[in-house]
């Protein structure tokens, strides 16, 4: 994708690195805590981050954080010149923004790439206007529902072949977000288990029989 200026509040590089140091050291914590303990994550209302608690989220709030990055992601198909129509809502506990339209192929990039890089920005944004780091998903084109479909085919046909053979399989390393998706389905089986190896960006699932 072409370089192109990105919509943001004027302030310093100090103040920005501040920032994007803030929103993705929780953002990591909490991208580990779905991926290694499923469903774990925040939802609980607390968790510890960054040595201090962080309080649950009404969903006026976390509406509030999907309208802010509703704007942001207008903003940015401004900027380049793409058209979709943008919603924003909350489900599962968690603000999201999708963006619907053609030819947006190019804001989701190889296995999702680009969009997981949008979706980091998008959290910044909300972030500096609302002080608190957002858990905000980012959908474009319904890369994320497609994807999760792909997904749960690979979770299962790594699940027959540990049933099958009794042997641990390792699977591609993935993104967070496709690392959730697959422990999700193995979890969801009896006889196996999943868990994560390695670090970003060869961080991996390994399918396994229980213990």
């Amino acid at each position: 994708m072409t370089e192109t200026s990105i919509p943001r509040a004027e302030q310093s590089l100090d103040e920005e690195e501040t920032a994007t140091l803030a929103v993705n050291g929780d953002d990591t914590e909490d991208d580990e805590t779905e991926d290694d303990d499923t469903e774990a994550d925040d939802d609980t209302g607390t968790a510890a981050t960054g040595g201090r608690t962080k309080k649950a989220v009404g969903e006026g709030d976390l509406f509030r954080q999907s309208e802010i990055a509703a704007d942001y992601v207008e903003g940015l198909l401004d900027i380049l010149d793409y058209d979709g129509d943008i919603d924003e809502l909350v489900a599962a506990g968690r603000p999201m923004v999708e963006v619907v339209g053609e030819r947006l192929q190019n804001l989701v990039g190889q296995r999702g790439a680009t969009l997981e890089a949008l979706q980091e920005l998008t959290r910044l944004a909300v972030f500096r206007q609302t002080g608190t780091p957002s858990r905000l998903l980012l959908d474009v084109g319904g890369y994320r529902a497609n994807r999760r479909k792909e997904l749960a085919a690979v979770a299962k046909n790594a699940v027959e072949k540990v049933k099958e053979y009794g042997e641990p399989v390792r699977l591609d390393a993935m993104s967070a977000f496709e690392r959730k998706c697959v422990h999700d389905v193995v979890n969801a089986m009896s006889g196996v288990a999943s868990e994560s190896e390695g670090v970003e960006p060869n961080r991996r699932i390994v399918v396994r029989p229980a213990d």
